[in-house]
């Protein structure tokens, strides 16, 4: 299975691997808690989603951990 993004793009936006679990499940968290408060249903599991916006550089490290 390949993980997609990689894991090179994910950490060219986090210095390490740990501190990226963390920004990944709390990013996670967040957006999982918004759908249910909303009550609208995901496409894509919440730690696809957080993934992708850490690929993207739509997360500032500093507020997430």
């Amino acid at each position: 299975m390949m993980l997609k993004p990689a894991m090179k793009t994910l950490l060219e936006q986090v210095p390490s691997r740990y501190m990226l679990v963390n920004v990944v499940a709390h990013k996670a968290r967040q957006i999982a808690s918004k759908a249910e408060d909303e009550g609208y249903p995901l496409d894509e599991k919440p730690v696809t989603l957080a993934l992708k916006a850490v690929a993207a550089g739509e997360l500032e490290i500093g507020e997430e951990v």
